[in-house]
């Protein structure tokens, strides 16, 4: 296998649900990163080998690949192919997984992985249709083998399981809050962050360029604990303040062989040494991440010990405790820039946002290995590790 590479690793800024890109297309939001891209590194876009990105609800805007119509909207070269696959959550995490693959094979010498998913224009749902009637996507016989659960009561599974109280969760839920806004002040999303120009409804539709993710707001443990919990359960431990923000948004990876990228002369931001998708209980469903880490420390000959930075994705509050107390790792090396409870979670972007968060992350604190991982709908977990440089 060949070494690969990440060149460069954008997002958009984090729109929150009705905020900035409430009347945004969503290729047009996706083709300012894969553009961006390019524009960045000066690569020619006509030398990648295919393009792979995810998105959740592919219905609507986000229908009919639009993965191939965000490179087509961006004035890309038309010979380079595109598809859109659905991993749930882990959609862009395992759209680079499966372009990582491709090139580590020689299949192709460089790709592009991306995500898209405005969730306020197409919410989350929206992909199952009550007419006409096409069915639904779980029928009895599904049923013969496994109980079919929400997130909602997989997250307080997982809760219950593990021992997490509302307590844990609160304080959980501040502590993301209190780092996204520490990681603004002292400005370390500046390396991956792609402005995008949005209409400003309460101008006039007058343009105005969005620079700043939305979703932050001021957080206490008092506030926290005077919130409702989320539906499904009266006893539930988890609160709008502790689960993953309805958010919009983009992101966009560009990966080479490493041969590729020496004969032209670039430095990588980091090297994919290792990605996967795996399965776990589909009824407490969010128990992914565990097991993907299990499998590229052991895959890899590395201990919890030997990652200096991880970024897994704040879906709910109990999956990152519980995930903390398999592995016992430094905390502070865990989602140390906040995470989804405070930034967003825009479902097919958010795999691509963290390896983008992660990489520049590697760079900007001088670390050596960094996880990225997601709990996934249906009972996935993806990871990917990767190497500075």
């Amino acid at each position: 296998m060949r070494d690969v590479v990440i060149v460069d690793a954008v997002r958009t800024p984090i729109g929150r649900r009705n905020g900035a890109f409430a009347g945004a297309h969503a290729i047009d939001v996706l083709a300012e990163v894969q553009r961006a891209l390019f524009q960045r590194t000066g690569v020619d876009p006509a030398t990648i080998g295919q393009v792979v990105g995810g998105c959740v609800n592919q219905v609507g805007m986000q229908s009919m690949n639009p993965i191939r119509n965000s490179w087509l909207r961006a004035g890309l070269p038309k010979e380079v192919a595109a598809t859109t696959v659905d991993a749930q959550c882990g959609s862009s995490q395992q759209a680079t997984t499966l372009a990582f693959g491709m090139i580590a094979s020689g299949l192709v010498d460089s790709a592009v992985s991306c995500g898209v998913e405005l969730m306020t224009r197409v919410p989350m749902g929206s992909a199952i249709p009550k007419e006409p009637e096409v069915g639904k996507p779980i029928n009895r016989n599904y049923w013969e083998h496994y109980e079919f659960t929400s997130q909602f009561e997989g997250a307080e599974r997982l809760a219950e399981k593990w021992g997490i109280s509302r307590a844990d969760c609160d304080e959980f839920g501040k502590l993301s809050q209190d780092r996204a806004a520490a990681a603004w002040e002292q400005d370390r999303f500046a390396t991956q962050l792609v402005p995008v120009e949005v209409s400003d409804p309460t101008n006039g539709d007058a343009s105005r360029t969005l620079d700043r993710d939305e979703c932050l707001r001021p957080t206490s443990l008092d506030g926290l604990a005077g919130l409702k919990p989320n539906p499904g359960r009266a006893d539930a431990v988890h609160t709008a303040g502790t689960s993953s923000q309805i958010a919009d948004g983009a992101a966009s990876v560009l990966m080479m062989a490493g041969e590729t990228a020496a004969s032209l002369g670039i430095t990588p931001l980091a090297t994919i040494v290792d990605a996967c998708l795996v399965g776990c209980d589909p009824v407490v469903m969010l128990e992914g991440p565990i097991g993907a880490t299990h499998r590229l420390l052991d895959g890899n000959g590395l201990t919890i010990g030997d990652i200096d930075l991880i970024e897994i994705n704040e879906a709910f509050a109990s999956v990152v405790l519980a995930w903390q107390r398999e592995f016992q790792p430094d905390a502070a090396r865990v989602n140390p820039n906040g995470g989804a409870i405070a930034l967003g979670h825009p479902l097919g972007a958010t795999g691509a946002m963290l390896l983008a968060k992660a990489a520049h992350e590697l760079d900007r604190g001088d670390h050596e290995h960094a996880l990225v991982t997601m709990c996934c709908g249906g009972g996935l977990g993806t990871g990917t590790l990767l190497r500075r440089g």
